[in-house]
Order: C-alpha cells, then sequence, then structure tokens
C-alpha cells in the first residue's frame, strides 16, 4: 500500500470524538477542530444550557454533533457519561479529557475542600473517564486516541502574584498519567497524549489575566500574544488522527513560546 497523502492522515471522517468540558473555550475551540477534520462530536459539561449553544454552534458549521451533561468530578456522571455516549454514537474513538477546574489561593492557606474540588476533577475525573471508555470500547477494538488536556502550569511553579498551587500540581499530575497510561496502552493501540496550553483568554483564565494586565502577561511572551480561537486545533487533529499515529506518551506546550524562557 502507497503512504497515504497528508489530507487522508488528517481526515477523520468515520470517527467519534468526546469532549469533556466543550461547552466553550478550549473544549469547544478542539470540537470544532475534530468536527471540521470529519469526526462526529459528543459534548459534555455541566450545564445544559452552555451545552445547548455549544452544540447549535457547531451544527450551524455543518459538524454532526450533540450533548451529554455530565460532572465529571462525579463518578456516577462520569460512568454515565461514556455509557451514555456509546448508546447514542456506538463509538468513541477520541477522548478529549478536557474539563477543569482551578482555584487560587496562597499554598500556606489554600482550602482542603479547594484542594479536593480541583483534584477530583482534574485527575481523579480524567482516571475514570479514561478507564471506563478504554474497558468499554478502546481495548476490545484495540485502537483509540487520548488526548488529555494539561498545561503549562504542570511544567514550572509560579510567579509570585499567580497562587494556584492545587491547579499546578494537578496538571503535573496530568503529565504522568498522559505518559504512564501511553506506555501501558500501547499494547492496545491506544495513543494518549497531553497538550499543555498557555494563556487563552477563557473563562477560566480571565480574572487572572485581567488582574495582572494582558500587556505585562504577554511581555515575557516570545511570540509576544495570548492564545486565540485557533491555536489548538492543529495539534488536536494531530494526535487523533493517523497523521499523529506514532506519536504517544508526549505533551507539547502551545504558549507562545512562554514556557521556554525564564519570566
Amino acid at each position: 500500500m502507497s503512504p497515504r497523502t497528508v489530507q487522508q492522515l488528517f481526515d477523520l471522517k468515520g470517527k467519534t470524538a468526546l469532549v469533556t468540558g466543550g461547552s466553550r473555550g478550549l473544549g469547544l475551540q478542539m470540537a470544532h477542530a475534530l468536527g471540521e477534520a470529519g469526526a462526529r462530536i459528543m459534548l459534555s459539561s455541566r450545564k445544559a444550557d452552555d451545552l445547548e449553544q455549544a452544540t447549535a454552534d457547531l451544527q450551524a458549521a455543518g459538524i454532526d454533533a450533540r450533548w451529554i451533561a455530565a460532572d465529571c468530578s462525579k463518578e456516577e456522571d462520569t460512568r454515565r457519561l461514556a455509557d451514555q455516549t456509546l448508546e447514542r454514537m456506538g463509538a468513541i474513538d477520541i477522548l478529549v479529557n478536557n474539563a477543569g477546574a482551578s482555584w487560587g489561593a496562597p499554598a500556606e492557606s489554600h482550602p482542603v475542600e479547594a484542594w479536593d474540588k480541583v483534584m477530583n476533577l482534574n485527575v481523579r475525573g480524567y482516571f475514570i473517564l479514561s478507564q471506563q471508555v478504554a474497558n468499554k470500547y478502546m481495548i476490545p477494538k484495540k485502537t483509540g486516541r487520548i488526548i488529555n488536556i494539561a498545561s503549562i502550569a504542570g511544567l514550572n511553579g509560579n510567579p509570585p502574584d499567580i497562587q494556584t498551587l492545587a491547579y499546578n500540581t494537578s496538571k503535573t499530575a496530568v503529565i504522568g498519567f498522559t505518559k504512564t497510561l501511553a506506555a501501558e496502552w500501547g499494547k492496545y493501540n491506544i495513543n494518549v497524549n497531553a497538550i499543555c496550553p498557555g494563556f487563552f483568554m477563557t473563562k477560566m483564565a480571565t480574572k487572572l489575566i485581567q488582574n495582572i494586565g494582558e500587556e505585562k502577561m504577554t511581555s515575557t511572551v516570545p511570540l509576544g500574544r495570548l492564545g486565540d480561537d485557533e491555536d489548538l486545533k492543529g495539534l488536536t487533529v494531530l494526535y487523533a488522527s493517523d497523521a499523529g499515529k506514532h506519536i504517544t506518551g508526549q505533551w507539547m506546550a502551545v504558549d507562545g513560546g512562554v514556557s521556554v524562557v525564564l519570566a
């Protein structure tokens, strides 16, 4: 068989993707990318109203999209999400673990309940959903792509004016989870990779960006700007498609270069 063209390698027609935290921001951007490459999309987040609007947005772009409301910090919701997606879609070829939470507080006074909230969603939720999707579909089918959303916050400590201990710790854990899972599940032909976004003007990051000031924040970014509504699309499709079939256990920062310089 002759090598496929680039267009054929990136084609996701016939694939189904489940995107958590998919009703806005980075999750919706990634859902658009996968849908534009041909995949059918199942969106999930906690709020039905947000999901209805996001699904309509995808459908207006000609993408086959549906939604299920679920809280991925709760085990029973996460299990239900996997089951209902498979019932309704018949497959989960691509799983994007994106749902996440953050909390700002000095380490010495960081509430334990806030620590647990962040860890339950950002780490435990990724584990439970990945396990469910793998056991119910990817392992029996001997194929799958799992994309975990980490962060550049998982690569280093913070400047003194950013106090997000639990969030940073959770994203460091996601990188370790990605590497370890890739090593274990390679035998099932399941690729597991992570994306480490830098600062994007998402709902989660907006308050922090405004507090610090966009000009100050971008002053240490080699490309001199924040991420935009296109910047995760290419890497998402690479990881999800046969163009990335020999890539597993890896993370890549999409941050304008800020993680390679000392702020």
